[in-house]
């Protein structure tokens, strides 16, 4: 079994329960030394020690294994995701079934309801979003049907010559109207930035429908691990060839273990000692909250656009989970330029500063930069899986392996691993 440091064993009900003690690592030499326990991490380690035989220890500065997917029991007893809500969803079976190897599943379409005023009556409401059918007759006091929403929408849009910018996406499909009240504001408090200075893949992200789908998102797999996230990581990492060493950073790592070649997570500015200056990132600050009564959101998640608000978003965990519990807990969400870096802000002069660091990283030998931080890129956990066993497949055509590491793959497979 993995020398897990951190890994919370499971409770009653299967939740994972509070954290454990940290394990004393171990000083032999590793084939790999992979930065950070989160997807990218913790899949890459997986495959390289089940089917190369290789030895591998993970690293995280943070006390927990799982990235900020992690999630545990608060005080009150109910899982909550520490750094916000984190709702699985995938258009890839590939994935799907990877990461099947490793928990079950909890079905689960994640909706999400906006709270606005109505341009016609001043009425603050909640509605659904992104934009459907329903959204559009509710605000407005309407009886539009399937076949004239999309006219209305039409006859409300404005023309775009050349859509640059994320401003340039939603007025080009929805108008300015429904621009301000659902978009400007949420994303102005979200960047710190107008959309008007956004790229347009920021809103791109999000549909407008003509039909009355309310779901957030439409990929074939929408599941929850059914015993959370933690749990799902913890088997990730259950295998004989993998130490990890969480509150450990990789000045730490690197002086304690020998090894011989390098998986990095974290920021791709950081690991060349920020040599062309920062990359620039929004993080987040988070106000967890536990309420003395079952239920407090009508759905798991409700945006505030409005920019006076001071929070983008507010989302309760059990709508994900299906905890049963008489009480729930609450997270707020605050965007902020200071914290642990979350959101890579897509503008053009942080596109070039990131291609001076990529082209140090792709001359940097024995040493793969993967995920989110490391690849300066705003993906969906199920795109930092693919991508991590995208760069496993690589690794596999190019990095030779030892006599000594095949026989002990072959073991394992031969032992039904």
């Amino acid at each position: 079994m993995a020398a897990a440091a951190s890994a919370a064993q499971p409770s009653a009900g299967g939740a994972p329960a509070t954290e454990g003690t940290k394990a004393k690592p171990s000083c032999a030499g590793y084939d790999w030394l992979i930065v950070g326990a989160g997807f990218a991490g913790a899949v890459l380690a997986e495959r390289i020690a089940s089917q190369r035989g290789e030895r591998v220890v993970v690293v995280d500065r943070r006390d927990h294994i799982g990235g900020n997917a992690y999630d545990h029991l608060d005080a009150a007893g109910v899982l909550i995701h520490r750094y916000g809500p984190h709702i699985f969803h995938t258009n890839s079976e590939q994935i799907f079934s990877y990461l099947s190897r490793f928990t079950g599943w909890r079905p689960y379409e994640h909706r999400v309801l906006a709270e606005v005023k109505s341009p016609a009556t001043g009425e603050t409401m909640q509605v659904p979003m992104p934009i459907n059918l329903d959204t559009i007759n509710r605000l407005y006091g309407l009886s539009l049907t399937e076949d004239d929403v999309e006219s209305w929408l039409a006859s409300r849009a404005e023309q775009v010559d050349q859509v640059r910018t994320s401003e340039d996406v939603v007025v080009g499909k929805v108008g300015r109207e429904l621009y301000e009240l659902f978009f400007r504001g949420y994303t102005r408090k979200q960047w710190a930035l107008d959309p008007s200075e956004l790229d347009k893949s920021v809103t791109a992200r999000v549909p407008t429908r003509t039909n009355r789908d309310d779901r957030y998102f439409t990929d074939r797999f929408q599941a929850m691990p059914a015993e959370g996230y933690t749990a799902m990581f913890r088997r990730i990492l259950d295998h004989p060839l993998i130490t990890v060493c969480t509150g450990m950073p990789f000045e730490d790592a690197r002086r304690r273990f020998a090894f011989r070649r390098l998986v990095w997570t974290g920021p791709v500015d950081e690991y060349f000692g920020f040599r062309f200056g920062k990359l620039p990132y929004r993080s987040l600050r988070f106000r967890h909250e536990t309420l003395d009564r079952e239920w407090a959101l009508p759905t798991g998640t409700v945006n505030h656009p409005d920019e006076a608000t001071p929070f983008t978003r507010v989302s309760e965990y059990k709508w994900m989970t299906g905890q049963t519990h008489p009480k729930t807990s609450v997270t707020y969400e605050y965007p902020s330029a200071e914290g642990d870096p979350y959101y890579p802000i897509p503008r053009p002069e942080n596109a070039a500063l990131y291609k001076r660091y990529e082209a140090l990283a792709d001359a940097e030998a024995d040493t793969w930069f993967v995920g989110r931080l490391a690849t300066y890129r705003y993906y969906n956990m199920d795109q930092v899986v693919g991508q991590a066993l995208a760069t496993f497949e690589r690794i596999q055509k190019t990095v030779p392996r030892e006599a000594a590491n095949q026989n002990r793959a072959a073991g394992r497979v031969a032992a039904g691993d």
